[in-house]
């Protein structure tokens, strides 16, 4: 049956012609050139208050770029702010100060003589473990509207814990407290806020991760892997009592309903299909200004140097949504992102040794929106009965009514002790009717056979524009943790 499905793909696919819109029509990259024999990781930006961006690196290193908006960059632009600290993957300015979140502490630092070099250095908060394990990355969210910091800390190795709170999401406050917020983290990739100013972070594939994921970090919740349990015992104030274990070889949802901590990925990014390595989280909060996904974030992943677009939304108290290819082509492998007010999203890449599509060993990239709005699926609603989708531009009701110009498919993951997952438990719904709304910007997908828990996979490759144009990106991914009880 498998099979079947992608031959029929194939056959929708393959009416494409050459002269179909391309993502460079709508999004446009722009690479920064670094200054000789520098080696730029990029760990983290933020778009300083004098109108210049701030970048940190994998080595320890915060540099400067003059007038990032340039049309012309060259390498006289960047200027070396600070080095000696440690994989720094945060930064945030406050009140003068440029706070950094790096791999031992939060800290902050400051140029006291106006010289362009940090002279202050001041430790915030290190209250977690480290062991010097290469791989305890600590990666830091801007300031929340309280003021704190939050921070996803890798297990050690990425599979195990063996100092504190590694594998904890904790908070540090304005005075400098650190708050154990969230177990269960395995190997982030980056974190970040929606418009709401929900926190995001992602997580990678490996032990009870069958693949990356999206996963809302709420405090007192624990979010999948259990290596860290055991650190229940030193904040049980804060947290209460350690969850009870799942059971290995089970699914997500499964184990949801039996374990009230637990909060599984609010979107599943299938392995392979959408990336292979989920990092950075940008929110496009522009109203416009980065074209028509207002509110929606936008995920690098590492592996394929790509950047995907995330639809979120809330059933039954819980977030989860699609993910939808959105831009590749970038020249490294994508870390930190940074979408600024004005609508340009900042892309950091580097290949640490483990390879990416893109083949350079790091890349500062720039991404800027034409004025050209592509024809995407803008949104991807669950529903009792099946899927509404919103589009960019008005469709074609013929093609778009035409139940032959969709084809649905749905996985799951094994939530397991093992490292990563194949696809499994595949089935294949009936889409039994399309309803196009009068003003052809929506349709409602009446379908048989949801499958709670389940990807599902839409591919809608016969939807044409009202102008017949195919969809820029036709395939979606929603993760329906949760059926709706009602439209």
């Amino acid at each position: 049956m498998k099979n079947i499905f992608f031959l029929l793909l194939i056959c929708l696919t393959s009416t494409l012609s050459a002269a179909d819109p391309v993502e460079s029509d709508y999004y446009h990259i722009t690479s920064f050139i670094a200054p000789d024999n520098t080696v730029l990781e990029v760990g983290a930006f933020d778009m300083l208050k004098s109108g210049e961006l701030a970048l940190s690196t994998r080595r320890g290193e915060v540099w400067t770029i003059k007038d990032p908006l340039t049309t012309t960059p060259s390498a006289s632009q960047f200027h070396r702010f600070a080095h000696g600290l440690h994989e720094v993957l945060g930064l945030d300015e406050k009140d003068g100060w440029l706070y950094i979140t790096q791999r031992c502490d939060v800290s902050r630092i400051k140029d006291t003589n106006n010289d362009g070099l940090a002279d202050v250095f001041e430790v915030i908060n290190g209250d977690w473990g480290i062991t010097g394990d290469y791989h305890e990355y600590a990666f830091g969210s801007k300031f929340d509207k309280q003021g704190n910091i939050w921070v996803p800390l890798c297990l050690t190795g990425s599979f195990n814990s063996n100092a504190p709170y590694r594998g904890w999401c904790v908070r540090i406050t304005p005075e400098g407290k650190m708050i154990p917020t969230c177990s269960g983290v395995r190997s982030p990739g980056g974190v970040g806020f929606d418009a709401e100013e929900n926190v995001f972070y992602t997580d990678n594939q490996g032990p009870w991760n069958g693949t990356c994921g999206l996963k809302h970090l709420i405090p007192g919740k624990f979010v999948g892997h259990p290596g860290g349990n055991k650190w229940y015992e030193l904040c049980a104030q804060e947290m209460g009592p350690k969850p009870k274990e799942p059971l290995d070889q089970s699914r997500f949802v499964v184990e949801a309903d039996k374990i009230p901590e637990y909060e599984p990925a609010a979107i599943l990014f299938p392995y392979g299909a959408m990336g292979q390595s989920a990092s950075g989280i940008a929110c496009d909060t522009t109203d416009g200004k980065f074209g028509p996904f207002k509110n929606q974030l936008f995920v690098g992943d590492q592996t394929r140097s790509t950047v995907m677009r995330c639809f979120l939304e809330k059933v039954d108290g819980h977030f989860q949504g699609a993910c939808i290819p959105f831009l590749k082509g970038f020249g490294s492998g994508n870390l930190a992102l940074e979408m600024t007010n004005g609508g340009h999203l900042f892309v950091g890449g580097t290949n640490r040794g483990w390879g990416s599509t893109g083949t350079k060993p790091f890349a500062i990239e720039r991404v800027d929106y034409t004025g050209k709005i592509p024809f995407e699926i803008m949104k991807m609603e669950a529903q009792s009965d099946g899927f509404k989708l919103t589009f960019t531009q008005p469709v074609d009701p013929q093609t778009a009514g035409d139940i032959k110009s969709y084809l649905m498919q749905t996985f799951t993951y094994i939530y397991r002790a093992g490292y990563g997952s194949p696809e499994v438990d595949h089935t294949n719904p009936t889409i039994k009717s399309i309803a196009v709304a009068p003003d052809n910007m929506s349709v409602k997908l009446t379908i048989e056979g949801l499958q709670r828990g389940h990807v599902h996979k839409l591919v809608s490759a016969g939807v044409k524009s009202k102008e017949g144009s195919p969809l820029l990106h036709n395939e979606a991914y929603y993760t329906l943790n949760y059926i709706p009880k009602g439209n």
